[in-house]
């Protein structure tokens, strides 16, 4: 097997240098490292469930350390721990049913032995998924749940079974956790064709959609309504600086779709006689909120402006379960000023010997923009449609709250 350090360093590395970007590509390489990571942890007979949460939570620190800008890194590592929160009271309910069924049998001073057991691994499951509170502070566990038991007549025998059934039980919560982020590796595989699936359901014959830039989500969408045999035109505003919308334009055109290229400035005019709004996503904040490439808050107050539709298309691994006004986000990145500009047509500018003591010119070029939640018509992913107010219950279903926050290293 590979070292696992080796592994979380490279992929930190990669992450650093931009060698790995994109929601899709950081979340699937994530959640196979943090597979890697669940499968190399010793096993203890002690809690395996809360050392599972501390070896992933410290590689998900580093990893969300490399790169905060790729919110879909912290997100896998945060489904991940709800998973093995989720699995281990699971396993524990499952053992407490084992031993009220096995103790129907027996006599009635082993049935109460069992019973007390069984109270204190269900309270061990419920410390162990709830954060501290004073619920969980009150919560009644029996006194006699922690009292030592009589000696049995088979101590040796019995300690040697009940070290059998920890060493069991843990394997086995291993094994569930690996299967539940191997079913997430398909997810994360899989969301394109699921959202895509659905064109059909909301892109309808003679009508007229626009976008913005270059989304493959986008693409596989309005292929897939392609395929389905309906007539629609498609504006493609450029997205400058990079101009990602001439290669959709290209690939659009290649697949027999009707598509006209506007400039971003042109969006405002051409609005009006736009059916539909369709758009990528870099994230889905907890509000309702988008972060999406720039330009797309612009493309959204039109569409506000002129009651169309205003569609975003993002995979379940693109949830983000912080709101924008969380100090540890960072929720922009500014790209090489090249993009904008070549360096000799505004090189005299920079030189501060001819320009005396004005400052030198500054290029910014963001990354992203925030467009609002009440800006936004419907969310599209791979569970299906849903609106901005309905996040939040999204969110509860992939997250647990205790781990919303991933410890953030300290500054030197």
């Amino acid at each position: 097997m590979p070292d696992v350090q080796a592994l979380v360093n490279d992929f930190v590395l990669k992450l650093k240098r931009r060698k790995i970007e994109g929601s899709q590509a950081t979340a699937k390489h994530t959640a196979e490292l943090l597979r890697q990571v669940v499968s190399q942890q010793r096993i203890t007979y002690t809690n395996q469930a809360a050392s599972l949460i501390d070896a992933v939570k410290a590689v998900g620190e580093q990893l969300i350390e490399a790169n905060p800008v790729e919110l879909a890194v912290g997100n896998i590592v945060r489904r991940v721990l709800h998973m093995i929160r989720e699995e281990n009271v699971s396993s524990a309910m499952s053992a407490v049913e084992e031993l009220a069924l096995g103790s129907d049998d027996d006599e009635a001073e082993h049935d109460n032995r069992m019973g007390l057991s069984a109270a204190a691994v269900a309270a061990a499951a419920r410390s162990t998924l709830r954060a501290p509170s004073l619920q969980t502070l009150l919560e009644d566990i029996p006194d006699s749940a922690t009292a030592p038991h009589p000696p049995s007549s088979g101590g040796d025998s019995e300690g040697k079974s009940k070290s059998a059934e920890s060493s069991s039980r843990n394997k086995k919560l291993k094994h569930d956790v690996i299967e539940a982020i191997n079913e997430l590796i398909q997810e994360i595989d899989t969301c394109h064709e699921l959202i895509s699936a659905q064109a059909v359901e909301h892109i309808h014959q003679n009508e007229v959609i626009l976008t913005l830039g270059r989304s493959r989500t986008v693409k596989e969408f309005l292929f897939a309504a392609n395929e389905k045999k309906r007539s629609f035109r498609v504006f493609v505003a450029e997205g400058a600086p990079r101009y990602q919308g001439h290669v959709l334009a290209k690939e659009l055109v290649g697949k027999g779709l009707q598509t006209t290229v506007i400039t971003d400035s042109a969006v405002f005019a051409m609005i009006s006689r736009v059916n539909m709004v369709i758009v990528g996503a870099h994230a889905i904040m907890a509000n309702g909120g988008v972060i999406a490439p720039v330009g797309i808050n612009m493309v959204a107050l039109a569409a506000q402006r002129h009651a169309v539709p205003f569609v975003v298309l993002a995979g379940s691994h693109k949830l983000c379960p912080l709101y924008p006004h969380n100090p540890e986000l960072l929720l922009n990145d500014f790209k090489c000023p090249s993009e904008l500009l070549d360096f000799g047509e505004f090189s005299d500018c920079l030189d501060y010997g001819q320009l005396g003591d004005s400052p030198p010119i500054r290029v910014e070029n963001p990354a992203f923009d925030y467009v609002a939640p009440k800006l936004v018509s419907l969310f599209i992913t791979d569970m299906g449609g849903h609106s901005p107010s309905y996040v939040y219950r999204l969110i509860a279903d992939y997250y647990s709250a205790e781990d919303l926050v991933v410890r953030r290293k300290s500054a030197p």
